[in-house]
């Protein structure tokens, strides 16, 4: 870990754990990895071209923020493991799906994200396409086995993702994106359109997280099971926000190579941004009492789930600290 990471986290700690954070991180981004494989093989007798072009979208590398905050969140409330497995690759398929059409010509008309040429660059624009609907729909195939999972918690994963997903989120998120090109809006606009456009994945991967220990509530605990899932739904609002203000800083400070993406892109296309709403001081500003507010909320849960909280905290010091 950076010693800028290091020195920014705060004294008040749960108690320390047992595997450090980074190799914590390593695992479970390896996890993720291999659940995509599982789930989108690159080859397949059933349309070869459609599902080379889905696992290229899916398993070309990536910081898995999503899934890993889906088993943090699972970590702090001792949620089922094969829940959380289902629900982090879920996430995952639904955030490469978002990204293959973000960077479609119609979007944000990119050419390269995560160091290499996008989807529709790589395999054409309609193919593109259809690899997104079609990690999309594979999202939801994999939240609803035959045996494994609880057919209410399938349920309540399906809904948290497709609400995160849809107009209430993604959707409307980036409707209000493409509104709002060319015009300048200010920093609670912004909020709103980002609360949306990138948040509501994110807090979304923390409540499905959370929502994998639902087989063991104890229906008498009721009260401090409302306690928990506020808590964890203010640390994931928090973080998501966060996390967009990162991106629009690291958008104007940081160059393509390290991005993986086109830097300055944002500019280009003439959009308004937490740097060009706020100055670059106050967003970086933003994003730290952001991430002071998630760190907060977890210091608001019962014991037993603050002192499992560690890994959440991880998470929201590296949204906030990272450099790509």
């Amino acid at each position: 870990m950076s010693e800028a990471l290091q020195g920014e986290r705060s004294q008040a700690r749960p108690a320390v754990v047992s595997v450090p954070f980074e190799e914590w991180m390593r695992q479970h981004q390896f996890k993720a990895q291999s659940l995509i494989a599982r789930f989108v093989p690159q080859v397949h007798p059933l349309v070869p071209q459609l599902h080379e072009a889905m696992h290229y979208a899916a398993a070309l590398g990536g910081k898995r923020v999503r899934p890993l905050l889906v088993w943090a969140a699972g970590e702090c409330v001792q949620a089922d493991a094969a829940a959380l497995d289902r629900a982090a690759c879920a996430v995952e398929l639904v955030h490469a799906y978002s990204l293959v059409h973000d960077d479609l010509p119609c979007m944000d008309d990119d050419v390269l994200r995560r160091g290499q040429p996008t989807t529709h660059v790589r395999f054409g624009e309609a193919l593109a396409l259809l690899a997104g609907d079609a990690l999309q729909a594979l999202a939801y195939e994999v939240l609803t086995p035959d045996n494994g999972v609880a057919p209410a918690l399938q349920a309540r994963l399906c809904a948290l993702l497709a609400r995160a997903s849809g107009a209430d989120g993604m959707a409307g998120g980036q409707t209000l994106d493409i509104l709002a090109t060319g015009s300048a809006i200010n920093g609670d606009d912004l909020m709103h359109m980002h609360s949306r456009k990138t948040g509501a994945l994110l807090k979304a991967s923390v409540l499905m997280g959370a929502a994998c220990a639902g087989a063991g509530r104890d229906p008498r605990a009721a009260a401090q099971q409302a306690s928990i899932d506020s808590a964890l739904e203010t640390y994931g609002e928090a973080i998501g926000l966060a996390f967009q203000v990162v991106d629009d800083i690291l958008d104007v400070t940081a160059d393509s190579a390290t991005l993986g993406k086109t830097a300055g892109k944002d500019a280009q296309q003439n959009k308004s941004t937490y740097v060009s709403a706020l100055g670059l001081d106050a967003a970086r500003h933003l994003a730290h009492a952001l991430r002071d507010k998630a760190q907060a909320a977890l210091d608001t849960l019962p014991a037993a789930q603050c002192a499992s909280s560690q890994r959440l905290r991880d998470l929201a010091d590296l949204i906030v600290l990272r450099e790509h």
